[in-house]
C-alpha cells in the first residue's frame, strides 16, 4: 500500500474589507491553524482570504502577517489614527503609459493581470514581513523591485539594462521557497523550459514536497527523476503549465483549488553581480528561462530507458518504498 504525501491545504476565508494597498487586518479567532506537512520547512499555520493573495502565514506565533495585513500595521501612526502616505508621482504616472505589444502568444488572463507591487511601499511592507534570501547567503544576490503599472508576468528582457525574472508572493508566504534556487530546481525549470512564475504554483508544492521526500530518503532529487512522475501538456495560448501524475505511479497528492488567488503578487528579481555565480552559467546564460517561453516542453510517460543511472536510483527507490 503506498504511503501518501499531502503536499498542501489552506483554509479559504472571505474578509468584505480587504483593501490592494490597505489591507485587512484579522483577529488571532479567524484563522483555522493547518499544520506544515514537513518538519524540515519553516512550520507555520497558514490560510488564503478574498478573491486576491494575501497569503497569511504565521512567522512568530498569533502573529499573523501577509502583503496586506503587515503593510497595514505599519501604515498606522503611533497614535493609532492611519497615517495617509501618498504614492510617488512617477509610480502614478506608470498608467499612462502604453501598453507593451507583441505578447499575442500568451494567454489574455495573463496579459491582462497587473501586479500589486506597482506599489513600492507595498513591497516594502511585504518584505519586512517575509524571509526571501536563504540563510546564510548574502543578501546582495539579487534585488527585489518593484514592478511598472504596465508590466505583467509574461513579459521579457526587453529594455532591461540588468537581468531579471518575476517571482510570486506565495512562492515565498506558502511554498516557502527561498533564494538563490538549487540546482535542483532551476534543472526542472530548465527541463520544463519554463520561468519561475510560468509554472503552476500547485506544481512547485509537488516539485517542493519532492525534494524533501528524496532528503528523508537520503536521495539526492534530480529534475528527470522528478519529471518522470508527470506528464505536462502546455496549451496555446501560452497559460500557467501544471504538472499531470501519472496515476499508475503517482506519490503525491496535491489540493490543487487551494492555489487560485495568486496572479496578482508578482515582483522582479533582479540579479546583481554576487548572485551571477548562484543563477548564472560561465558562458553568461541563465541557469533556467527568465521569461515566459510559448513552448514549454511537453512530456508524456516517460520511460525508464530515458532516464540516467542517477536518475533511474531515484525512482526505482522511490517506488520501492514509497
Amino acid at each position: 500500500m503506498f504511503t501518501r504525501f499531502i503536499i498542501y491545504m489552506v483554509k479559504s476565508t472571505r474578509h468584505p474589507t480587504c483593501h490592494p494597498q490597505t489591507g485587512c487586518v484579522r483577529s488571532a479567532a479567524q484563522y483555522t491553524p493547518t499544520p506544515h506537512p514537513s518538519p524540515s520547512i519553516h512550520t507555520g499555520w497558514v490560510v488564503a482570504s478574498g478573491n486576491r493573495t494575501p497569503n497569511l502565514t504565521f512567522n512568530t506565533p498569533g502573529k499573523p502577517v501577509d502583503a496586506t495585513s503587515c503593510a497595514a500595521a505599519q501604515l498606522v501612526a503611533s497614535a493609532g489614527e492611519p497615517e495617509v502616505l501618498k504614492d510617488p508621482p512617477e509610480e502614478l504616472e506608470e498608467s499612462n503609459w502604453p501598453a507593451k505589444g507583441g505578447y499575442g502568444w500568451a494567454a489574455a488572463d495573463v496579459r491582462e493581470q497587473s501586479s500589486l507591487f506597482r506599489w513600492s511601499r507595498l513591497l516594502n511592507s511585504w518584505l519586512n514581513c517575509t524571509l526571501v534570501i536563504s540563510k546564510g547567503v548574502s543578501g546582495d544576490i539579487v534585488s527585489l523591485e518593484r514592478v511598472s503599472a504596465i508590466d505583467r508576468v509574461c513579459h521579457g528582457q526587453e529594455g532591461a539594462t540588468e537581468k531579471f525574472f518575476y517571482m510570486y508572493m506565495c512562492h515565498f508566504s506558502q511554498l516557502h521557497v527561498q533564494l538563490s534556487l538549487d540546482d535542483f530546481t532551476m534543472g526542472v525549470l530548465w527541463a520544463l523550459n519554463v520561468a519561475p512564475t510560468q509554472l503552476h504554483p500547485n506544481s512547485w508544492a509537488y516539485l517542493q514536497a519532492f525534494s524533501i521526500l528524496c532528503q528523508s530518503l537520503y536521495l539526492e532529487p534530480t529534475p528527470y527523476a522528478f519529471l518522470y512522475f508527470y506528464d505536462t501538456r502546455p496549451q496555446r495560448p501560452a497559460t500557467w503549465l501544471s504538472l499531470i501524475s501519472r496515476p499508475s505511479i503517482s506519490r503525491l497528492d496535491a489540493f490543487s483549488k487551494y492555489f487560485k488567488h495568486f496572479k496578482d503578487g508578482y515582483f522582479k528579481v533582479v540579479v546583481k553581480e554576487g548572485g551571477k555565480t548562484y543563477i548564472l552559467n560561465a558562458d553568461g546564460s541563465a541557469k533556467f528561462p527568465f521569461s515566459w517561453t510559448n513552448n514549454p516542453s511537453r512530456y508524456k510517460d516517460m520511460g525508464m530507458d530515458e532516464l540516467s543511472a542517477d536518475d533511474k536510483e531515484v525512482v526505482e527507490t522511490l517506488l520501492k518504498y514509497i
